[in-house]
């Protein structure tokens, strides 16, 4: 009986179900996966690139998050607070896969010039050129390309172009420093840019 409640007041019920999680309730917790289960096999599927893996990553991430729930304190939002373990799961999983990063590590300490803060992606110009291509050849490359980055600068560059997350939210996240995850964006872009260099100049 709570469907119209849920889909009028998603906050409000979604604390609800936290808190009922909280008390032990497997029933909210059940509801909450259903609520979440399509994004976050999407996140990580974009991550590791089989279906099998994410649905197993995503279950384990669910398994993690329902054994942690008692520790949601309510400081962010339900999903920045999941979204945090999934990427722990995606990126400890690539980690041990030993996922070939296909050039040097960056820079953590890499100067940023001329980036706005405030700005959509950093930097804002040339950005990743989904929106322009729809054809499969092209999504293939950039797939592909993606595939070569460390899973740190791929989970920002997912985080940020697919799911639209402000800075502060990937930080939180990632628990990281705003700075750090400009950072990666501005390495990741500038090593995608490298990689798909004609890809560019064919749009």
């Amino acid at each position: 009986m709570q469907t119209e409640a849920t889909l009028a007041q998603p906050d409000v019920s979604e604390l609800d179900l936290v808190r009922r999680c909280q008390a032990g309730d497997t029933e909210a917790f059940d509801e909450l996966v259903t609520r979440y289960r399509t994004r976050v096999f999407g996140m990580i599927y974009n991550m590791v690139h089989s279906e099998e893996d994410a649905w197993d990553l995503a279950q384990d991430a669910f398994v993690k998050a329902w054994k942690s729930i008692k520790r949601f304190r309510g400081r962010s939002s339900f999903y920045t607070w999941l979204y945090r373990i999934v990427m722990n799961v995606a990126i400890d999983w690539m980690r041990k896969r030993q996922v070939k990063s296909g050039g040097t590590e960056f820079d953590e300490a890499t100067q940023l010039k001329e980036i706005d803060p405030a700005s959509k992606t950093a930097p804002k110009a040339d950005a990743l050129p989904y929106e322009t291509m729809e054809r499969g050849e092209i999504r293939e490359r950039i797939d592909q390309a993606i595939a070569q980055l460390t899973p740190e600068h791929r989970a920002v560059i997912l985080m940020k172009e697919i799911e639209e997350m402000q800075y502060h939210e990937i930080a939180e996240a990632l628990e990281c420093s705003i700075g750090t995850v400009m950072s990666r964006l501005f390495y990741a872009r500038k090593k995608l840019q490298n990689l798909l260099r004609d890809v560019y100049e064919n749009i």
